[in-house]
């Protein structure tokens, strides 16, 4: 028990750093210097389509867990043969069926949080034990079923990654609390889900939380100079000078318009739909196909990674090679460059795959070992982290309108997925007794 729990407490903690890890180390990256590194505008790394890429090549890398899996299974099976001339079979302790059971009912629900854990959907309706059982295999020419989710997970990340360069990184994560919105929408829609009157009242709260936030970054004009490292105490006039020039750095490179925050918040929130559209067809592919989330995770990324290799390509024969698109986002060639000419932005681009692979691997686990609800409440948590890590960084200041955002945040997301009691005035035992009492 007490080592389940030790497995519990590693699994979630490693998520949250990975998770935290993973959006700090894209923001770090896009402050990074390319060009005019000497002048009042230095240009900033700025490839938001190349951060999916490599985003995608983290989440293939699910396949080397899969290969290591494999491997383990066939050394226990090699190991278990060499003890059957014992003669003794273990008498089971379970029925196989009911086995095969948990194991359908795991996987399904494993199927709701597959790459992200903001994915909220309504719980899927299980009637009954032999619809688990009459889900076919993923096998075949099905697998390609999995490239359409990987095109919205393409759209979806390259918008948010673009809306993160104008953006401090909490109001990046935070923004993306929107998604339980349109995932909400999109479930009763096309999935014909069905949500009660609260759940729809905790929606609004959400969209009123991510106003707020939004809010909270267009107010904030920009004005202030951030305080750098060391810049403390009575210094001489070189360094006084050259500690001046340093902040005027700093804050062109961190600081950006009200319009341009703005700007940046709603590609993040837009953004949403593209990932909401994601979750949707996940939910509905496998509520008719059968296979581990971890495989679908690796099917992805090797569908994502093709078809990102693939835009990018034809993107920058169309834009990026001309002489406005030259330099921008869509110039693949200078965004390769920068990549491998610049060790800070090379190193983060390493640490950014491995943290996503992590980040799915536990967070998958962590769905495995309590449940895909858990999973969304810590990764409420990793928001928090991030706010205070970019705090404490000073790459934004504290924002008494950006508290308020969060809190109801965190309440209508809570409230959503049963976390937090739903108000008496929202549940339908509350409008019975008060039918009851007035006849």
């Amino acid at each position: 028990m007490a080592a389940s729990k030790s497995l519990i407490s590693l699994l979630v903690g490693m998520m949250l750093l990975t998770g935290v890890c993973n959006t700090l180390l894209t923001k770090y990256q896009d402050m990074q210097c390319v060009g005019s590194c000497n002048s009042s505008k230095p240009k900033t790394f700025e490839q938001p389509v190349l951060q999916t890429l490599q985003m995608f090549v983290g989440e293939s890398g699910c396949w080397l867990v899969i290969l290591i899996t494999n491997l383990i299974s066939k050394f226990r099976k090699d190991a278990g043969k060499s003890d059957d001339d014992i003669g003794y079979a273990p008498v089971a302790g379970r029925d196989s069926t009911e086995e095969d059971l948990d194991e359908a009912a795991a996987n399904l629900s494993n199927s709701q949080t597959l790459v992200d854990p903001t994915n909220i959907l309504a719980k899927p309706l299980i009637d009954n034990e032999v619809a688990h059982l009459q889900r076919r295999p993923l096998t075949g020419w099905r697998i390609t079923l999995l490239a359409l989710p990987a095109i919205c997970d393409i759209l979806g990340t390259t918008l948010m990654n673009a809306g993160l360069l104008f953006v401090a990184a909490s109001i990046y994560q935070m923004t993306r609390g929107a998604l339980v919105l349109f995932v909400g929408l999109f479930s009763v829609i096309f999935l014909r889900r069905h949500l009660g009157v609260w759940k729809w009242m905790s929606l609004f709260v959400v969209v009123a939380g991510v106003a707020l936030v939004g809010l909270a970054g267009a107010l904030d004009k920009g004005t202030t100079v951030p305080v750098l490292p060391g810049d403390s105490g009575p210094h001489g006039p070189k360094h006084d000078h050259l500690m001046h020039y340093a902040r005027a750095v700093a804050s062109t490179i961190e600081q950006h318009t009200s319009a341009e925050t703005l700007i940046g918040i709603l590609m993040i929130a837009g953004a949403q739909i593209f990932t909401a559209s994601q979750f949707v067809l996940e939910e509905s592919i496998m509520e008719k196909f059968s296979m581990e989330p971890v495989n679908v995770v690796a099917w992805e990324g090797t569908f994502g990674f093709l078809v990102t290799l693939i835009g990018m390509g034809v993107l920058h024969l169309a834009i990026g090679r001309t002489e406005k698109g030259r330099g921008g986002y869509f110039d693949a060639v200078e965004g390769f460059h920068q990549v491998f000419t610049n060790r800070a932005i090379a190193v983060t681009s390493i640490l950014i795959m491995f943290s996503i692979g992590g980040f799915n691997f536990f967070g998958l686990s962590v769905t495995r070992q309590i449940s895909a609800t858990a999973r969304s409440t810590i990764d409420t948590c990793r928001t928090l982290f991030i706010w205070l890590v970019s705090l404490g960084l000073g790459w934004e200041t504290f924002k008494w309108l950006q508290v308020g955002g969060f809190a109801l945040l965190v309440y209508g997301t809570g409230v959503f997925n049963e976390i937090i009691p739903a108000p008496q005035a929202f549940t339908k035992s509350w409008w019975r007794r008060n039918l009851a009492r007035q006849n």
